[in-house]
């Protein structure tokens, strides 16, 4: 067994068991959930970095780099832009509202807003859609894994699978909020040494700029599939995403919520010029790869020092897993408040709630180990979610938030608009789109529209009303 598979497993059996041992201390549905409403900025701002830098912000997006070159920066980007939204605008009013009215999820919050079909539909919609991006977290170990002891694809979904659903299930978010923390250190020291590293080994910026024989490489707006359109894309996803609002609700204040989401999105914007960077690096070495997604982790096993690819690959598989632990945080509460609590069994004791929790991300997880097998790659899987997560969550979300008199059949329109326009487009232009419009922004763009139009003809039917 080959030095990097054995660092790699040891660092996989410390996060499982220092999320069992956490998670001893979790007793009731409100600690799995939202950990008392006690997290710090420290605990939010780790918590959240840690499940946003991803599959796609490290193998996706280094995948991306290889191709199109500098331009892929927007894949992590536009998620660093969707946190500052989220972080000044949205956040902190979600948080108060959750706070003042004892919401654990974003299901809560869209019975209280509207109703519990819209709870209903939103819940059942998000499971399909939040099992797509839990894949691609397992497909990007997988790669790792291939590459560093040439494990298969199921075996590496495997694995993975096994560890980010044993210290979850044990600990809900309390569990995932100090585990990212480990998980934060070793990722942040791992990029840190790999990219001066990596440079060198192409000359440095200059013998990079050299060596770039891509056309259209270092074009910042767009190359190739890649650039700006990706700010529709995964933008609204990261302002709105249940995973990230949830663990928002954790937050013990407003000023936290502000300071940690903002602090996070910051570095995500600085962090979206690393993988592009060993993208392009990787092309130079290796222009000849099976598949683009093996660019990094071909990189940091072929062009550096044992050590450093180690703690580089530990990185990977840091961002992977507290992703997927993130996933499952929404799979969960999903399955076992949104519907279970709700329409299944209404009468459920805190401690039925958090078997059924506990249940749920089991099960979550090996439905999403079965889907990483099937599934081609980290990017397809990932635009899978964030179109869904788009068009069906984003208008009655920001809607109910804002708009006073938003009701029922306007946010039932924007989810069905908004989904049957992406499906259509989707089938259509067999996921093309028509030029700049790709499927999923002509969803958001019909969701948006559906939205408006019923708006309108309800206020037609009540004269008098306005919003404020």
């Amino acid at each position: 067994m080959n030095t990097h598979l054995v660092l790699l497993l040891a660092y996989l059996v410390i996060l499982t068991l220092l999320g069992l041992w956490i998670g001893r201390q979790v007793k009731s549905s409100g600690t799995f959930f939202v950990a008392g409403r006690k997290l710090g900025p420290v605990l939010v701002f780790s918590t959240l970095l840690a499940a946003n830098i991803g599959a796609g912000s490290t193998i996706g997006a280094t995948g991306l780099g290889y191709r199109d070159g500098l331009s892929a920066w927007w894949w992590v980007g536009s998620a660093g832009i969707g946190s500052l939204v989220l972080g000044l605008w949205v956040g902190p009013k979600m948080w108060a509202v959750a706070a003042r009215h004892n919401l654990y999820t974003v299901g809560d919050y869209l019975e209280f807003r509207y109703n519990s079909t819209v709870r209903g539909i939103v819940a059942a919609l998000l499971w399909v859609g939040t099992l797509a991006i839990l894949a691609g977290q397992l497909i990007a170990l997988a790669w790792v894994l291939n590459v560093v002891a040439g494990l298969p694809k199921i075996a590496g979904c495997l694995i993975g699978g096994v560890v980010m659903t044993g210290y979850f299930a044990a600990g809900g978010l309390l569990a995932s909020a100090w585990v990212n923390i480990l998980q934060l250190v070793v990722l942040v020291i791992g990029f840190s040494l790999a990219l001066p590293t990596a440079l060198s080994s192409v000359g440095g910026m200059d013998g990079l700029l050299e060596a770039t024989t891509q056309a259209g490489a270092w074009d910042f707006w767009g190359n190739g599939k890649s650039g700006w359109i990706y700010l529709a894309l995964i933008g609204p996803a990261f302002i709105i995403s249940p995973g990230l609002l949830q663990k928002i609700f954790g937050a013990r204040d407003r000023r936290t919520v502000q300071i940690a989401v903002t602090s996070q999105g910051v570095i995500l914007l600085l962090f979206a010029f690393l993988p592009p960077l060993f993208g392009m690096i990787a092309r130079v070495q290796f222009p000849d790869l099976a598949s683009q997604e093996l660019a990094l982790p071909t990189l940091l096993i072929m062009s550096m020092p044992v050590g450093i690819g180690s703690l580089a690959l530990a990185a990977i598989v840091s961002a992977e897993i507290s992703s997927a632990d993130a996933i499952l945080f929404m799979l969960a509460t999903s399955l076992s408040q949104d519907l279970y609590r709700r329409f299944i069994n209404p009468a459920a004791t805190d401690g039925q709630v958090l078997r059924v929790a506990r249940l749920a991300a089991v099960v979550g997880g090996g439905l999403g180990v079965g889907l990483a097998i099937i599934l081609p790659s980290v990017i397809g899987s990932l635009g899978i979610f964030y179109s869904l997560l788009s068009v069906s969550l984003f208008v009655p979300v920001l809607a109910g938030l804002y708009l006073r008199r938003t009701g029922v059949p306007e946010a039932l329109s924007a989810i069905g608009g908004g989904i049957l326009l992406l499906l259509g487009s989707h089938l259509l232009t067999d996921g093309g789109g028509y030029g700049y419009f790709r499927p999923f922004a002509i969803g958001l763009v019909g969701a948006v529209a559906a939205f408006a139009i019923v708006h309108l003809i309800m206020r037609w039917r009540k004269p008098g009303l306005s919003d404020g």
